[in-house]
């Protein structure tokens, strides 16, 4: 590494009697330092891409399970709907006066072929 000297007080490299002088070395980061930093950089870029990512099918996952509670749910309200209607026409047909002058259907024979 090549030193350099330059003055504090003047311009130029002028060594002269009462003059302060100072050295500067000048500083830089070797080749093996630099694809350290680079590499560790796009490790912390790689783990920041692959969380976000997993969150983002945590989420996924959540809105499957809710939307196959939902459709579970819906199909047990329709098939509620259905044993209410059956309900309600079996007490209709209980409390009516045409069913209530009805006789009770009995079996006599079978007709042969």
């Amino acid at each position: 590494m090549q030193q350099t000297y330059t003055s504090r007080r003047g311009s130029g490299n002028t060594f002269a009697r009462n003059r302060n002088t100072v050295r500067h070395t000048k500083r830089s980061l070797g080749s093996i330092s630099q694809i350290v930093i680079v590499s560790m950089l796009t490790l912390i870029f790689g783990l920041i891409y692959v969380a976000e990512g997993t969150k983002a099918t945590s989420f996924d996952y959540e809105i499957s399970n809710v939307e196959s509670d939902i459709a579970e749910m819906t199909s047990k309200k329709e098939d509620l709907a259905v044993e209410r209607a059956r309900l309600n026409s079996i007490a209709t047909a209980k409390n009516s006066t045409v069913a209530a002058a009805m006789e009770d259907a009995t079996v006599t024979g079978y007709a042969a072929d």
